[in-house]
């Protein structure tokens, strides 16, 4: 394992608390929008609005939202645009888990519950016997219009309780089984009906928002575990906590970019909803928000259209896109999982993901590219490859490149248990994955 000093442990400790702090601060997708825009708005960045004109300034500093789960911010650079191009790096802001349905309050025998959809592939196993509870957003009524209201229950008011093993002798053999519709609705309290519970359930949130319940239409709300990102190993070199997938690579492209006071080339950190359900979708990948804010930029530094549509060409021409997603740890217990020459080790830095068939978006000039990046910032690097027996997950790699036609690779950080409830990394990682992606920025 790499060796650091003590000087270097203490700031690369800080970086990964900082990382706890925010995945703490954002138990949903627009919680997470929210934690970086407040991060954005404190580091000089000026929020922008889709249906208002936008002018920028060399330098200037600006992020936009979009439906509240998905964020856009960018420095514009030094250097003519259509010289430069743009550097990128995408990531997203949502996780697999559970959603609550639009009537999900019932009771049953008495007991209150809440129905739940599956949001994208968690490992359902680790979401029973865990100290759960609800986040999100809510519309609220106001005047004859609405408004969003974020909220977040900090105690546990929901738990998903196994089946005792006496009643399923099989479950260390053949493993936790949990039907979708019947075996993941959650236990809230008692209710005599379900319109008892749903009246408890629109009660506690329209006291949690200080509203009347009468004024609550409708909502958006996950399923989250209300235990604290920790540090964990004898010399507290790993972290654990929910969601590293994927703000784990949220936080270090931001942290990147706050960093990039005056680039030559424009700098842009996206940061997408969706991307565990497919990216089809507005606030998603396969949506136009990242063609529509590189499209806005390209036309402020032209006067004239034939000229700015060229330009824009030449721009992503010049252009290089990392896709941060995490990446699969090898896991010594599973060893059989893993293609031999290939192990992500945790704590060795960052994990350059190819895949023949497109999955991931790297080839071997953009894996060179990024090598050479790392290379300047002092930063080790692996590359991983799946199993060819075993499905290949994706990410916005490919949808991104595809879409704007620019040089794209996809990395992340070494992890295990990619989509439990509780996940963890390595410390050294995250910092590691900061410093290439400021590297990233300065090129």
């Amino acid at each position: 394992m790499t060796k650091i000093s003590t000087e270097i442990k203490a700031e690369v400790k800080s970086q990964a608390q900082d990382l706890l702090n925010f995945i703490d601060a954002s138990p949903s997708p627009w919680h997470a929008v929210d934690s970086v825009a407040k991060l954005l708005k404190e580091n000089g960045f000026k929020p922008l609005i889709e249906n208002q004109p936008w002018q920028f300034k060399k330098n200037g500093r600006y992020y936009v939202v979009r439906d509240g789960a998905s964020i856009i911010a960018f420095v514009i650079g030094n250097q003519a645009l259509a010289d430069t191009g743009f550097r990128i790096v995408g990531a997203h802001t949502d996780s697999p888990g559970l959603r609550l349905k639009p009537k999900a309050a019932f009771s049953s025998q008495g007991i209150a519950q809440l129905g739940v959809e599956v949001y994208g592939g968690p490992i359902l196993a680790t979401f029973t016997d865990r100290d759960l509870s609800l986040a999100g957003r809510v519309m609220v009524r106001e005047g004859d219009s609405y408004v969003a209201r974020h909220v977040q229950f900090n105690s546990s008011i929901v738990r998903l309780p196994n089946l005792a093993i006496h009643m399923n002798r099989e479950v260390n053999d053949k493993g936790l089984v949990l039907n979708k519709q019947t075996g993941l609705p959650l236990i809230f309290g008692f209710a005599a009906d379900t319109a008892e519970a749903h009246a408890q359930l629109t009660n506690a949130l329209a006291k949690e928002l200080a509203v009347e319940a009468a004024d609550i239409i409708t909502w958006d709300l996950s399923v989250y575990d209300t235990q604290k990102g920790s540090f964990w190993g004898l010399n507290e070199e790993f972290i654990a906590n929910s969601q590293l997938d994927n703000l784990a690579s949220c936080h270090a492209a931001i942290s990147a970019l706050l960093s990039n006071k005056k680039p030559d080339s424009t700098s842009i950190c996206a940061l997408f909803d969706h991307e565990e359900v497919g990216s089809e979708s507005a606030t998603g990948a396969s949506g136009s928000f990242m063609s529509d804010v590189i499209t806005r930029i390209c036309a402020s530094t032209n006067t004239s259209s034939s000229t700015s549509a060229e330009d824009r060409l030449r721009a992503l021409a010049n252009s290089f896109f990392v896709s941060a997603d995490m990446a699969h740890a090898y896991h010594p217990n599973h060893a059989s999982s893993y293609e031999p020459c290939h192990h992500a080790l945790v704590n060795q830095g960052p994990v350059i993901k190819t895949n023949a068939n497109q999955r991931y978006s790297t080839n071997a000039e953009t894996a060179a590219r990024f090598i050479q990046l790392c290379q300047k910032a002092e930063v080790p690097y692996q590359q991983y490859a799946h199993r060819t027996d075993l499905g290949c997950g994706s990410t916005i790699g490919p949808i991104l490149a595809a879409q704007l036609g620019i040089a794209s690779i996809d990395v992340g950080n070494p992890m295990w248990a990619m989509h439990s409830i509780r996940e963890s990394a390595g410390v050294l990682d995250h910092s590691y994955m900061i410093a290439v992606l400021k590297e990233l920025f300065k090129s």
